[in-house]
């Protein structure tokens, strides 16, 4: 990975941070517009550093809401890291409504279904619209910004190589 690939990489992750001080209103507290910067990242810098900025953005805004899935959220982070390194696979081979589809479904109703085991139905069943929600948010901006991007970014990552 080169100095500019990097210096890109930490925009994005600074980016992912500014997103995840706006919260889409739940009980929980970590859902945020975090997450666009990852899908974005992942595009231009390929699926791991798209991960990446995933992780921490996730990460941080769930220090941000309180950490109160306590140490769940490393296993949250985890999960979103995956979610969009195969987001970025999928987006990479030309089928862009089923990556965004992969996105939305993955993060409203994959992702949480081990809490469903953890926390119960409840839990489950009234944090699934809120993370639908953010994930669908999350989706449309990153897809607004990404041919205004595409100028400035162009040859960076994997996907233009």
């Amino acid at each position: 990975m080169n100095v500019k690939k990097i210096n890109i990489l930490a925009i994005f992750i600074a980016i992912s941070v500014i997103g995840a001080f706006i919260k889409i209103p739940s009980f929980i507290g970590s859902v945020a517009l975090d997450s666009f910067p990852s899908l974005i990242a992942g595009v231009f810098l390929g699926g791991i550093a798209g991960g990446i900025v995933a992780a921490f953005g996730h990460l941080v805004s769930a220090l941000i809401g309180g950490l109160p899935l306590g140490i769940f959220h490393l296993f949250i982070a985890i999960e979103m890291c995956l979610l969009v390194f195969i987001f970025t696979k999928i987006y990479q081979n030309g089928i862009r409504i089923i990556s965004y589809l992969w996105f939305v479904l993955g993060n409203g109703v994959l992702l949480p279904l081990p809490f469903l085991f953890l926390m119960g139905k409840g839990f489950y069943i009234s944090m699934v619209p809120v993370l639908l929600i953010g994930a669908v948010l999350n989706g449309i901006i990153a897809q607004l910004l990404m041919p205004r991007l595409e100028s400035f970014l162009k040859g960076w990552g994997e996907a233009k190589q």
